[in-house]
């Protein structure tokens, strides 16, 4: 068994005002109320220095997109090392918005993946396919060559997390049936288990993220292999974010590990 991890996505979303709800989310986590799951807040970059501290100690925060290169002439973008400079713990990388607002390829998805590593952070690394793909049933080899494209070697379960987010379903409130949703993430395990063994395989957490919300949370984190939930709207209000934890939280308490990248060797394939 693993940690669940529930992440939040507030995207282009949030003011300074909009603290408050994080003021609501460390108060419940204080009381006990999350214990067992593991959270972290990826807000927009203005604020992240500020929610680091107004979260410090009972949640992480993480970026929601690096560039590849640790500093240079890339005007408006923000490297992995910024990220962990002011607090950030996580990062998330490849989401489907990012791959077709800025033509990400796989191949670019995978260098931030190596660059988040590189800074010491976490990847959440974010994989779906369309309503064409999924119609055309092509879900499985679009996964599939996901993986292979953005995943680099060295994986291992405390430095990289994967979300299947069906871009179909990202905002729509749409939501895949059970079958669906354990298809592909059983798909996904195997895929990674056939690759980097079954230990790595197993430990590396997998997400489901696609209109979660606290109506449908309880399904969804009880389908086998869904290790948590990456929330895009529902973070927003700290009222429904903590209605999804509390349906991850499990009653052992564990602390949730921290990522090893002491032999983390970057670029080997």
């Amino acid at each position: 068994m693993t940690t669940p991890l529930i992440a939040g996505n507030w995207k282009m979303n949030g003011m300074l005002r909009s603290l408050t709800e994080l003021k609501g989310i460390a108060d419940a986590v204080k009381d006990g109320r999350t214990e067992g799951c593991e959270i972290v807040i990826c807000p927009p970059a203005t604020m992240l220095s500020a929610s680091r501290g107004i979260l410090h100690n009972v949640a992480k925060v993480g970026g929601q997109d690096c560039h590849s290169e640790a500093k240079g002439a890339h005007t408006g973008d923000i490297a992995a090392e910024m990220l962990k400079d002011v607090g950030a713990s996580f990062v998330i990388v490849g989401h489907s918005e990012r791959r077709a607002d800025h033509a990400e390829s796989d191949e670019i998805v995978k260098a931030k993946v190596n660059a988040a590593w590189r800074a010491g952070l976490v990847p959440i690394l974010c994989i779906g396919e369309t309503q064409g793909e999924r119609d055309e049933g092509k879900t499985l080899d679009r996964l599939g060559e996901q993986l292979a494209g953005c995943v680099p070697s060295g994986a291992r379960g405390d430095r990289l997390v994967v979300a299947y987010e069906p871009i179909w379903a990202i905002g729509t409130g749409r939501t895949p049936s059970s079958g669906e949703v354990a298809e592909a993430h059983a798909f996904i395990r195997k895929t990674l288990t056939d690759r980097f063994g079954r230990e790595t395989g197993e430990a590396i957490r997998l997400l489901y993220g696609g209109s979660v919300n606290p109506g449908n949370a309880l399904e969804l984190l009880h389908i086998d292999n869904v290790d948590g939930a990456l929330v895009g709207g529902a973070s927003l209000k700290a009222a429904d974010f903590i209605a999804i934890c509390e349906h991850a939280a499990r009653p052992d308490g564990r602390d949730p590990f921290e990522p090893d990248f002491s032999d983390l060797e970057i670029g080997l394939e």
